[in-house]
């Protein structure tokens, strides 16, 4: 029985559609489908990996050690000194009892195996470069993870009664933190609002920029310590040059960590 090319396998495996007549092979091959499962295997392991962040390159001995046992199992070639047999006559039709010397199907088993692995050892070793390049390409492509380390309830000073708001701190994978604000419900007034970063004893505080509309995210600097400027701020604050607090809060909360 002709089986399917290991290479075409290995395609399959990590995710090209088989087709009518090849699984109409598969459902008959164990040896086909034992190297299909194999490759699937091989495959699911490298998919795996893509959630465990940036991967090291294997090192040259790891391909080298491949593609050595990848030769160590092709036939080996005949020696050029060594002349081919002569061509002879048509052999005759087989008697019921093979000659003396003639090899056996016993004999022939060896070398189709040594044949069949060496193919097989050489579909993984693609199959498992085709998966090295998925991983790598996704993990360059993908979006960087981020995560919500805290939040607050903004409530409203007595000065801005009805006014309301939320606050959100989000870590990215690089470590940056950003703040989003969003404030609602409250009268608009000449001036501009200001976000604010402020000690739980009210003794420090550091501006993050100004809210420009309902809604604004400011980076937090990579200095400050958020178990300290623990308060988020939104202040009302006038066009007159001074940087620093104006004294009219808008709304306060402090922020709860996740």
């Amino acid at each position: 029985m002709s089986h399917l090319d290991p290479e075409r396998l290995a395609l399959v495996a990590v995710g090209e559609t088989l087709t009518d007549a090849e699984q109409e092979h598969l459902a008959t091959c164990d040896v086909c489908s034992i190297e299909l499962a194999e490759l699937e295997h091989t495959v699911a392991v490298g998919r795996s990996t893509v959630t465990l962040g940036e991967l090291e390159t294997p090192p040259e001995r790891v391909w080298d050690r491949i593609l050595d046992e990848v030769r160590s199992q092709q036939p080996a070639a005949p020696d050029a000194g060594v002349a081919a047999p002569a061509a002879s006559a048509p052999p005759a039709a087989p008697s019921a009892s093979a000659p003396a010397g003639a090899p056996s199907l016993a004999d022939e088993q060896p070398k189709r195996r040594g044949l069949r692995g060496g193919r097989m050892l050489f579909a993984l070793a693609a199959s498992i470069a085709a998966v090295l390049a998925i991983v790598g390409v996704w993990s360059f492509v993908r979006a960087p993870q981020s995560v919500e380390i805290a939040s607050a309830t903004l409530a409203a000073f007595p000065d801005h009664p009805g006014a309301a708001g939320t606050a959100q701190v989000i870590e990215l994978s690089d470590g940056e933190r950003t703040l989003t604000v969003n404030v609602e419900d409250f009268d608009e007034s000449d001036g501009f609002r200001e976000v604010w970063l402020i000690t739980a004893d009210a003794s420090a505080l550091v501006s993050l920029g100004e809210l420009d509309g309902k809604k604004g995210t400011f980076v937090v600097p990579a200095d400050v310590d958020l178990r300290e400027y623990v308060l988020v701020d939104v202040s009302q604050e006038p066009l007159d040059g001074d940087p620093t607090h104006s004294g009219d809060s808008i709304v306060r909360g402090p922020l709860e960590f996740s």
